[in-house]
């Protein structure tokens, strides 16, 4: 068969440049310290096992199509109209069931220059035209983002805090983009990160979504409640928005052993309260090592650092990062998101991130 002959995808597939999760292998380490996803070093709340144990003999059922059981965990922690709550199979899924339910060819979807590939990646499969609009210090502008509206705009994808820079921008910015916006445009807050921040004038964006028709949050399990790899997301909408998008979704997108034990993880404050503890006590210390090697680190309030290297042959972010891998430690190179002189480095277990640290100076010496 020719190549002529073959089966062809829709114009506009072959352009997408696929997803590179972050590295898990280190070739030649005794011993690999996996810091290149930002997940959790302190894993999932011990009642999740109990919970999963106690589901296994349901699992040649098919599970509820609605999530109910998350759903409602989901309403009592936050406070919410459980009807105004959609899971998924990761934010990921709901980002791209956004695109699929409101971009068509012809449409714009926006997001920040350092903003998370999988906005680019789905607009594209939905037909549409990505834009990507500039940052100011590896932080989204407000001002460049409305600058950049047309009237072929239908979403806006904010990370806020953003992955890989870890940088935010306060609610007041935040409201200010939304004011900014038409009726008819869709304002996406990713807060995958939402729990680790720790500033005042920080919000995660339920109150916006509350009071508005065109705002959408969405977070995540896989990061504060260490369940990366049971793949839950939810997200808060206007029931019109949920309606649409329940229209498109797959009727069992959601697992029953992730219905289960996402319900589980999130009623257990305890183990949440230690995760945040843990990463406000390494954060700051990883940055303060870091940097008094003489290398730079962006500000961050998520559960990461980007480290900057200097282009000094023996001293870049690519021999950086084979000079960890050869010790175990796996980093995140993020070429891809524009920023090809950095690492971002997630805040792990105190034996990786001392380990990092110590193997940094010898690299730097």
């Amino acid at each position: 068969m020719s190549s002529t002959d073959m089966p062809r995808p829709k114009p506009g597939v072959m352009e997408i440049a696929a997803y590179v999760p972050g590295r898990e292998t280190a070739h030649g380490a005794a011993k690999v310290y996996k810091l290149s996803s930002n997940e959790s070093p302190l894993g999932p709340s011990p009642k999740v096992a109990e919970a999963i144990a106690a589901k296994n003999a349901d699992l040649a059922l098919y599970p509820d199509g609605s999530a109910h059981v998350l759903r409602d965990a989901i309403s009592r922690t936050y406070g919410l109209n459980p009807g105004n709550i959609m899971c998924g199979n990761g934010s990921d899924e709901l980002l791209g069931l956004l695109c699929q339910t409101y971009l068509a060819p012809g449409d714009e979807g926006l997001f920040t220059q350092h903003g998370f590939l999988v906005y680019k990646i789905q607009i594209m499969a939905a037909g549409a035209t990505p834009v990507s609009v500039l940052d100011t210090d590896l932080t989204a502008n407000v001002d460049n983002i409305l600058a950049a509206v047309t009237e072929r705009t239908k979403l806006v994808f904010l990370a806020n805090p953003n992955n890989p820079t870890g940088t935010y921008i306060p609610v007041s910015e935040v409201r200010r983009l939304h004011a900014g916006l038409p009726a008819n445009v869709i304002l996406v807050l990713d807060a995958a990160y939402a729990e680790y921040v720790r500033r005042n004038d920080y919000e995660a964006g339920i109150e916006l979504v509350s009071a508005n028709a065109n705002v959408v949050m969405t977070r995540t399990f896989s990061k504060i409640h260490g369940l990366a790899g049971l793949r839950i997301g939810w997200m808060y909408a206007h029931e019109a928005i949920i309606d649409a998008c329940n229209r498109v979704r797959g009727p069992f997108n959601v697992n029953a052993l992730a219905i289960t034990a996402g319900a589980a993880a999130i009623g257990d404050r305890a183990h949440i309260d230690r995760a945040v503890e843990h990463n406000e006590a390494w954060l700051g210390r990883v940055v303060e090592a870091v940097e008094a090697l003489g290398l730079s680190v962006t500000p961050s309030v998520g559960n990461f650092v980007l480290i900057h290297f200097p282009n000094t042959p023996g001293k870049t972010a690519v021999e950086a990062d084979e000079y960890l891998g050869a010790r175990g430690f796996v980093l995140r190179r993020v070429a891809g998101y524009g920023l090809p002189d950095a690492l971002r480095m997630t805040i792990g277990s105190e034996e990786a991130n001392l380990g990092v640290i110590d193997a940094l100076k010898s690299f730097m010496a």
